[in-house]
């Protein structure tokens, strides 16, 4: 069954956050290492999930003696990552709407990783975000999103997967319309919000949007 809550990972990359914000009928899944920042910021998980490579054992050992969380263990050596089983998870548990934190920073590869966790989510008919204390990626395809008024910034918009057609930015200091990017030319970088409503679609193909708001 569909649940209309939403589906929060806290991973173990960079978080600089004071705060996540956790609703009634969110499902919060400790990533790994991730725990250490659960426990910082005074969220109790519902889920603990890892291979523990970032998390020291006898925090495994601790949360299965209290037995407040379920502890899900994976073996080092597989094929999905630590975040992707979680998304895994969240999908099987019905959540549609994934918000992404300590999913960036740190190692690259794992930024990347987690990147590509974005557009598996699109694959499975599902939405995610990836957050930091500074900016927000989202990625669509052959859809629009829209920005408040309020939102102060910058926007950069990639291609993804080849070209993207049929793309157009409005309500941003640089407009576009009706144009095509390509993955190999970088043109959609730093737009800058104006106090309008901003709005960014693509007719064919995928785009990956980063708000920035430093």
């Amino acid at each position: 069954m569909e649940k209309t809550g939403r589906c929060i990972l806290v991973c173990a990359g960079d978080l600089e956050l004071s705060e996540i914000p956790v609703r009634e009928g969110d499902l919060v899944i400790a990533v790994d290492g991730g725990y250490l920042y659960c426990q910082a910021l005074s969220i109790e998980p519902d889920v603990v999930i890892g291979d523990f490579d970032s998390l020291e054992e006898s925090y495994a050992a601790q949360i299965e003696e209290n037995g407040a969380q379920r502890l899900i263990r994976l073996s080092p050596v597989k094929d999905d990552t630590d975040t992707l089983a979680a998304i895994r998870l969240g999908l099987k548990e019905g959540y549609r709407e994934f918000h992404l934190y300590g999913a960036a920073g740190g190692r690259l590869e794992h930024t990347l990783a987690n990147l590509q966790c974005l557009l598996f989510l699109k694959q499975e008919g599902a939405v995610g975000y990836l957050w930091d204390a500074s900016s927000m990626i989202l990625l669509i395809e052959n859809e629009s999103v829209s920005f408040r008024p309020e939102m102060e910034g910058l926007l950069s918009v990639f291609a993804v997967g080849g070209k993207a057609e049929g793309v157009t930015e409005k309500g941003l200091r640089y407009k576009l319309e009706d144009a095509v990017l390509s993955d190999a030319f970088p043109i959609g970088i730093s737009n800058v919000f104006t106090g309008e409503k901003a709005e960014v679609s693509v007719k064919n193909g995928k785009l990956l949007l980063i708000a920035r708001w430093e």
